[in-house]
């Protein structure tokens, strides 16, 4: 039986995309994200909740983060989670984290030169999909060695939905 493992967010930048890369010249770009969610409390009140989410990006979706996100930006992330461990260093402590590791991106909300609605939807493995082949991925990435699954594609067009 499949599993999934699937995260789609909207919402704000939390700080500028801090680009680094690998020992075998991969991009990783990382940042925070805003979600907030409103509700209702039981005296009839409006509250509202914000979670940070951690965002990572790899190889050239991580140069594009880098190069047209920025702090308040919003945007639409979809990825899968994945949770590393390490070991603090300092402490000697068993660390771990939960982060977005980001698939597609489209940056929304904005107004580009012009006036014009600014709107980009930039897919993490275009290159690899469209040349059939899932490139080099080197241990050191820490992206667990993630092949998308061609069969799982969304539907390409909107004439194709049957709503």
């Amino acid at each position: 039986m499949r599993s999934l493992n699937k995260v789609m967010l909207i919402g704000n930048l939390g700080n500028d995309p801090e680009i680094r890369h690998t020992p075998g010249g991969a991009a990783v770009a990382t940042f925070r994200m805003a979600t907030t969610w409103t509700f209702t409390d039981q005296g009839g009140n409006r509250q509202e909740r914000t979670e940070w989410h951690r965002i990572v990006a790899w190889r050239k979706l991580a140069e594009i983060c880098q190069q047209y996100l920025r702090k308040g930006r919003q945007v639409y992330i979809e990825g899968r989670l994945q949770t590393r461990e390490w070991e603090d260093k300092q402490s000697g402590q068993r660390r771990w984290t939960t982060e977005v590791v980001a698939e597609e991106m489209i940056m929304l909300g904005g107004r580009g030169e012009g006036g014009q609605r600014e709107e980009a939807r930039v897919p993490a493995y275009a290159e690899e999909r469209a040349s059939g082949s899932t490139g080099s991925r080197g241990a050191d990435e820490a992206d667990g060695g993630y092949t998308p699954d061609s069969s799982l594609d969304p539907v390409g067009e909107d004439e194709d939905l049957p709503f």
